[in-house]
């Protein structure tokens, strides 16, 4: 279902101008008009299966169409407490949308994230209270990052009734949800209401406060039973070629974030973006939306091994990104500012720890290009040195849990990036409210 921009949206610039605008309230009764509420008694929805944080899709989706969006929100909340940033952020064409049934007979999916995010803003605008507060267990729980695997955990303890505190580094809660998903996607609304959300049900934040350096994790120790880690990755990760310091050269979250905070970079007309997850994608389009006239991304291995969802590639071509595979660049080039970037064509052998065949490079295949912005997007690095602090057992640089998202140390409880490496928001919140019943069921032992 198109929709048509509102007069707001109009005056908006581009790089802040949302793709999936909202439904009105007559546009989402139509919409949900066309769901078949699958599923039943013995077997859910495949919509709702598909969704990482089971958001009982049909059963909203009727509510909406019987003019009831505030049941709506209420059982997506439930099931999903940042179900409004999720809404707009999760990868539904891949998820619900594509597992709608409807696509099977060769129609458009519903527009479920659409829907969610009609019914969620309704009562987000009505600062409607959900949750009622328990009587609380003596237990406290800490709560390491309000990115959303930590949001989730601590509003899932928080509705058990456990005291929950949360502690974030940066000023503002969300972690890559505020500094790092692509604003035409996410600007910030509707986080800081769900978060309010969230500290209705008692749950409090201490924001500037970075563990190990503002309090140690032996105080954390002492005040709490159990502690949640929700801190994600870290900083980008080096391309590892000369001219990395040269003007012009950007890490994805460094340049996602001044977009965000609303003082967008200063691009030239030839941009490249080294990587090829969605991240590489989201600063691709975002510099197309910043006015660059060619954009190049640059991936040392194939299309089909490009771990970005191919809906988001699709879309990156339509607005005019042109790809490079089996590409690596070999050193970025200028004085001072970077003008050009040296590549090599690279061929697949034998494969490697991921089982993907190895890129390799082809010798005097190096070829150069014209470039005035480049942009890394190649991942980001793991806090391996911390979770040898900590005594953590860990693979790859990554936290390793039991099937209550339970590490090695008993009382520390992991979910995330930290454990999966990066995926989609939704699953961060499948990740912390599965570690919040790990940790009830852990502390009700006593």
């Amino acid at each position: 279902m198109s929709v048509a921009l509102s007069p707001r949206q109009e005056t908006i610039p581009a790089i802040y101008q949302e793709i999936h605008p909202p439904l009105d309230s007559a546009r989402a009764v139509l919409e949900a008009d066309r769901c078949l509420e699958c599923g039943g008694p013995y077997a859910p929805a495949p919509c709702t299966a598909a969704c990482p944080a089971r958001v009982p899709v049909p059963q909203f989706i009727r509510a909406i169409r019987e003019g009831r969006p505030e049941e709506a929100a209420k059982l997506i909340f439930e099931a999903n407490i940042l179900g409004g940033s999720c809404a707009r952020v999760c990868p539904v064409e891949e998820l619900c949308e594509g597992a709608c049934v409807l696509t099977k007979e060769g129609r458009r999916a519903v527009s479920i994230g659409r829907l969610q995010r009609y019914a969620t803003d309704v009562a987000l605008a009505r600062q409607l209270n959900f949750f009622a507060r328990p009587a609380w267990k003596p237990q406290s729980v800490g709560v390491i990052g309000a990115g959303p695997a930590g949001l989730a955990c601590a509003a899932e303890l928080a509705k058990m009734g456990y005291d929950v505190v949360v502690y974030e580094s940066r000023p503002e809660p969300g972690g890559l949800i505020t500094s790092a998903i692509a604003p035409y996607k996410q600007l910030k609304d509707p986080l800081p209401a769900e978060v309010a959300m969230i500290e209705r049900l008692g749950v409090k934040i201490h924001y500037g406060v970075t563990v190990g350096k503002d309090i140690s994790f032996e105080e954390l120790e002492r005040r709490h039973q159990a502690i949640f880690l929700g801190v994600g990755l870290g900083a980008d990760a080096s391309a590892r070629i000369p001219g990395e310091d040269l003007h012009g050269v950007w890490d994805s979250l460094e340049f996602v974030e001044q977009i965000k905070s609303g003082r967008p970079p200063k691009i030239g007309p030839i941009v490249a973006v080294i990587g090829g997850g969605n991240t590489a994608i989201d600063v691709a389009r975002e510099a197309v939306r910043l006015g660059a006239t060619n954009v190049m991304v640059l991936y040392r291995r194939t299309e089909e091994q490009m771990p970005a969802f191919k809906h988001e590639v699709k879309a990156a071509r339509r607005e005019g990104v042109h790809f490079y595979f089996l590409t690596a660049p070999v050193r970025l080039l200028g004085n001072g500012k970077v003008r050009k970037i040296e590549c090599i064509h690279m061929r697949l052998g034998a494969p490697d720890k991921s089982g993907r065949p190895a890129p390799e490079p082809v010798p005097g295949t190096e070829f150069t290009l014209e470039v005035d912005t480049v942009i890394k997007a190649i991942g980001q690095e793991k806090r391996v040195e911390l979770w040898k602090a900590l005594g953590l057992e860990t693979e790859g640089g990554l936290v390793t849990v039991n099937e209550n998202f339970q590490t090695n140390r008993e009382k520390y409880f992991a979910g995330g990036d930290c454990i999966n490496g990066g995926a989609t928001v939704v699953e961060a919140v499948r990740h912390g409210k599965l570690a919040a019943q790990g940790i009830a069921k852990f502390l009700a032992k006593g």
